[in-house]
């Protein structure tokens, strides 16, 4: 079946549900490729491919950003401390110290504005909900935060993903599947440029607390 007919069969109810529910569990605080399947369903969109409505798509995201966010909340709450140095054990790569310390420290700098900050940002967008709970930042700030951010990272990453898609269309309107691929390759690289600086930011912020602490032993 070629490419085209195959995309075709796939109905658009399905491709909003995978969008909100990827995007939910990463929200969760579960290191899951949420924002690549957003990506993806706003270039399909973009396509004409499928009954695609870009609305919808960001409205899904939003629909799996807000809750996900409001239960790594509850969590975060809930468990607190001890929930991060389980994850840390369990999930080094992801949840280890210095990752947790360069999230704290950005709560630290930005407050109530790092959640909707968060949104936009690989790591925070990881730890926002369950950092609120777990740093016991009032729910009501927490939930306008999180609400105007779900809403702007979606609607401003669909929005943006949609008219490239459009614009690589007209370049290779012969070969719309090609420009799809390499669209989505383009974003899974920079995805992943991204999430490494951050690293290496959370890596160097976890060193510089060791040499501090090492000094004050001193």
């Amino acid at each position: 079946m070629h490419v085209n007919q195959w995309l075709e069969a796939v109905p658009p109810l399905v491709v909003y549900l995978l969008v909100a529910g990827f995007i939910l569990i990463e929200s969760l605080g579960i290191p899951f490729p949420g924002e690549i399947v957003l990506i993806s369903a706003a270039l399909l969109a973009s396509q004409h491919t499928i009954a695609l409505s870009p609305v919808w798509v960001a409205v899904a995201a939003a629909g799996g950003a807000i809750p996900g966010n409001s239960i790594g909340y509850l969590i975060g709450r809930r468990w607190g401390r001890p929930l991060f140095d389980w994850l840390g054990r369990k999930f080094p790569k992801h949840f280890g110290p210095a990752h947790v310390s360069y999230a704290e420290k950005q709560f630290d700098r930005w407050g109530v504005l790092a959640v909707f900050v968060g949104r936009f940002i690989v790591l925070l967008r990881v730890f926002a909900g369950l950092l609120a709970g777990a740093l016991e930042m009032p729910y009501p700030r927490f939930l306008v935060a999180n609400v105007a951010g779900g809403i702007c990272w979606a609607g401003g990453l669909t929005a943006a993903i949609y008219y490239l898609g459009e614009v690589a269309d007209q370049w290779f309107s012969r070969f719309s599947y090609i420009a799809l691929i390499l669209a989505v390759v383009v974003g899974v690289v920079i995805g992943l440029v991204v999430k490494r600086r951050t690293a290496q930011a959370a890596e160097r912020h976890h060193a510089e607390q060791q040499r501090e602490t090492a000094e004050q032993a001193n």
